[in-house]
């Protein structure tokens, strides 16, 4: 009971001493953070699209499926999201249990078909983080899921994967299935040294078929298709 008492306080103190230095000395990443927001981000940025009822979002990292149910309640359009924790996945399917324009499926889409082992923490759950608890999830191809359902033109696609966004953006630009993509709303993620790296050549290679519309580093970005 004592340990577990310490083990709480001193949790609490570094949420606490993390809390004092954002606001008194922020870094480069929470000032980003803090323009995106004031900028109407989370409110107009990340939905306002050319959408209608017969347009297709995917919807990559659901997590409480809170994205979904905003873009849905503004054009009424079909979604198709994907989530690897079995738990979430569950709960977003009985949230739109109702909807039928909504589905959601159990994995993820990457650059490859394969099994990996996810360490769970909530809105942060990543293959390349440690946590203490792991487990196994499943994710599909992205060439083979878009050819199997025939999808010519998707409107809008939103990228929310902790790190798995290199290898999946890899793998449309490399099958030039990117350029079906109208819209690309995508959170960068630094998962190591050579992330900005990795991110730069991305950006380079998107201008190729896009442009960006909103830029907001390791915050959200999103890339429009030239017309």
């Amino acid at each position: 009971m004592i340990k577990m008492v310490a083990k709480s306080g001193f949790m609490y103190a570094r949420k606490t001493i993390r809390q004092v230095r954002n606001k008194f000395f922020p870094s480069e990443y929470e000032l980003i953070k803090k323009k995106f927001r004031a900028d109407g981000g989370e409110y107009k940025l990340r939905f306002t699209y050319n959408l209608c009822q017969e347009s297709i979002v995917l919807d990559l990292g659901g997590y409480r499926g809170q994205w979904a149910s905003d873009i849905f309640s503004r054009y009424r359009c079909r979604i198709f999201i994907f989530e690897v924790i079995n738990d979430f996945a569950n709960r977003i399917k009985i949230r739109f249990r109702n909807n039928n324009k909504i589905e959601v499926f159990p994995y993820g889409l990457g650059g490859s078909s394969k099994e990996e082992y996810i360490n769970i923490n909530a809105a942060s759950s990543s293959v390349f983080r440690t946590s203490v608890n792991s487990e196994k999830i499943e994710i599909v191809d992205v060439k083979d899921w878009i050819n199997n359902r025939g999808i010519d033109k998707i409107a809008l696609i939103k990228i929310n994967i902790e790190g798995g966004e290199y290898e999946l953006l890899d793998r449309l630009i490399e099958t030039k299935l990117i350029e079906k993509i109208e819209n690309i709303q995508v959170q960068f993620h630094k998962i190591s040294s050579s992330s900005r790296s990795q991110m730069e050549r991305i950006q380079e290679q998107l201008k190729n078929t896009h442009k960006p519309t909103y830029q907001y580093e390791f915050v959200w970005e999103n890339w429009a298709r030239n017309s």
